[in-house]
């Protein structure tokens, strides 16, 4: 029998494992919401677009994106998985077919552009673009409703907060959105969609003030959290970042709104992981310390993701590096 030493029983370096990876969990969660953030929210303001040219130049700008950035929806499930099986089986279970919505939305956000684009015709096309629409909103918002049943360890499909949650997301998505359309787009198209930006944003503000609050009302355990410091400061960031990213859209700054949507969504999923910890289910009352796998797994999943997850950022940049400039609607999708 190999005798793996103080590898199989002490934490690597002696570093506090559980919790860095249950930060990890959420940084590569924050990570998702962001990067196809913006590719949900370029999906909704092709609602608000009628030119044919303005939406073929929106599908162009996300064309080389949106299927690397879903990659990072299964790095949660299975970073999840890896270090807190227990909680991936409960909490799965309890939201299954809340996340074959999520399932289902994105496969119909994923398959409606490249539908769009096989005929010319008024009616395949008006059909498979508010398909395109249909699935860029209700994945962000079944998504914010599982977070908000995770937050509360319900499995219900409707619940107030999730309905707050999941309308929340969606606007932030629009944030996002925005900024990236505008950043990968000129002419009319970029000019026509900053006031979708600055109306996203305070719907976001107001419903985050307002989950917030339907929190603190109907969950007890979750009371005392909303009210402490860490959390209040996060919600006065997010109100600064606010303000920058509107500053940054009315100067034309479009790369800087991009990065302030950034921080705004690593700042709403922060706000998930604190009202969460030290519990990491609140459904089955599982602190991060209980549901933590064994330590020799956990060492060698910390070796292993120290070096790939620097190769997966490198890949990234290497890709948005390539495609960067503006969008043209004569590139495929």
């Amino acid at each position: 029998m190999t005798d793996y030493g103080a590898f199989a029983t002490e934490p690597l370096f002696g570093l506090p494992l559980p919790e860095l990876w249950f930060a990890l969990v959420f940084a590569i969660l924050g990570t998702f919401l962001f990067l196809d953030g913006f590719d949900f929210g370029a999906g909704v303001l092709f609602a608000t677009r009628e030119d044919d040219e303005e939406r073929e130049t929106i599908l162009a700008a996300i064309g080389p994106f949106w299927d690397g950035n879903e990659v990072w929806l299964v790095v949660f499930g299975g970073a999840l998985f890896a270090a807190f099986p227990a909680v991936y089986a409960n909490l799965f279970s309890r939201n299954y077919l809340l996340l074959f919505g999520v399932l289902g939305a994105l496969i119909l956000r994923g398959l409606a552009p490249e539908m769009y684009e096989q005929r010319h015709d008024a009616a395949w096309q008006r059909w498979w673009g508010r398909s395109f629409v249909a699935g860029s909103v209700l994945a962000p918002f079944l998504l914010g409703v599982f977070t908000a049943n995770w937050l509360t360890g319900s499995g219900a499909l409707v619940t107030p907060v999730g309905v707050a949650v999941g309308l929340a997301v969606v606007a932030l998505t629009v944030v996002s959105g925005t900024a990236f359309v505008r950043l990968k787009t000129t002419g009319d198209l970029r000019d026509g969609v900053r006031r979708y930006g600055g109306r996203a944003l305070v719907a976001y503000l107001a419903l985050v003030v307002v989950s917030l609050a339907l929190l603190f009302v109907s969950t007890p355990r979750l009371a005392a959290a909303v009210a402490t410091a860490p959390v209040l400061a996060l919600v006065v960031l997010s109100v600064v970042l606010a303000a920058g990213y509107a500053a940054a859209l009315r100067r034309d700054q479009d790369l800087l709104a991009l990065a302030a949507s950034g921080l705004l969504t690593y700042g709403l999923v922060a706000v998930v992981a604190l009202l969460l910890f030290p519990v990491v289910d609140p459904g089955t009352d599982l602190l991060v310390s209980e549901a933590i796998v064994s330590t020799l797994p956990l060492n060698i999943m910390s070796v292993a993701s120290a070096f790939l997850l620097p190769l997966v950022v490198t890949y990234f940049a290497v890709l948005y590096s390539a495609f960067s400039g503006p969008a043209q609607p004569t590139e495929s999708y």
